[in-house]
């Protein structure tokens, strides 16, 4: 009782969104308490067995790669591998640490700029927590599993991870992998609160949900990897699992990118991933 207590207090921040006939949208995060959990020790669907009692209709269930990773073994113990080697092993493209004033490798994972290609050592319990294989194929097990378990049709989840932001202090969360909703919201031909027409807009759904969770679930000791993110009906939900073609738009390629003159001003090298 004193767990669920401490999840009924948990803040929950409101959306005031005019465009929706000028009424407030009160979104709901209930950040989940768990045991420390530990590399080796645990699978994934008996955490959530033990800690998810309920997930409503048109809700979003949160999950942080971190605690995927460690189910699934992609760990190394700290005194057994090199971490530049697996950093370099696990990107697609990076920077030499030498170039960061913080020694630093930047690097380019799964089609996002990230540091180090997301490998962590916080609450790793002595070991390099690396990004989980295959995150899509998870998520959508995760989805597949709620719907089963809760007998509910509308569900989505995401996986997720923190970046850092350039040009901004701290860190944020970002999805790593998401499925059961549409990931982005288009605004390109609605008109804005004076007429005028949006040509480039979109509202990126899940990496905004990712956020406000990661907010809600910290990144210290708080001990709570799981959330659930309900009264969100700005979502579009989807009873089924992402298409290839809706992954591949979620991204976008450098060429296209506002940024792409900074990403292709560095002399990036290929990781061997």
């Amino acid at each position: 009782m004193k767990e669920e207590a401490r999840l009924l207090r948990t803040p929950s921040p409101a959306l005031r969104d005019e465009g929706r006939n000028g009424k407030v949208i009160i979104m709901k995060i209930i950040a989940i308490k768990t045991h420390k959990i530990r590399p080796h020790r645990e699978t994934l669907f008996g955490i959530l067995d033990k800690y998810l009692k309920s997930v409503k209709e048109r809700s979003v269930v949160v999950i942080t790669s971190k605690i995927v990773s460690m189910c699934e073994g992609r760990v190394v113990k700290l005194d057994d591998a090199d971490k530049e080697d697996l950093i370099e092993k696990e990107a697609e493209y990076f920077l030499p640490p030498e170039k960061s004033k913080y020694n630093v490798t930047l690097t380019i994972k799964g089609n996002l700029l990230a540091a180090s290609s997301g490998i962590d050592e916080s609450n790793g319990a002595g070991y390099y927590i690396l990004w989980p294989k295959d995150p899509q194929k998870t998520a959508n097990e995760v989805r597949r599993y709620l719907k089963k378990r809760f007998s509910i049709k509308k569900v989505g989840v995401v996986i997720t991870d923190s970046k850092t932001t350039p040009l901004r202090w701290g860190t944020t969360g970002v999805s790593i992998a998401y499925s059961g909703f549409l990931p982005i919201y288009s605004y390109i031909g609605k008109r804005d609160i004076f007429g005028r027409k949006f040509e480039m807009q979109k509202a990126n759904i899940a990496d905004a949900l990712s956020a406000s969770a990661v907010l809600a679930m910290g990144e210290g000791s708080e001990q709570t990897p799981l959330a659930i993110i309900e009264d969100i009906p700005f979502v579009k939900f989807q009873e089924k699992n992402p298409t290839k073609k809706e992954l591949r738009d979620f991204h976008i390629n450098i060429d296209d990118d506002l940024y792409g003159p900074l990403l292709k001003g560095v002399k990036w090298h290929k990781g061997r991933r």
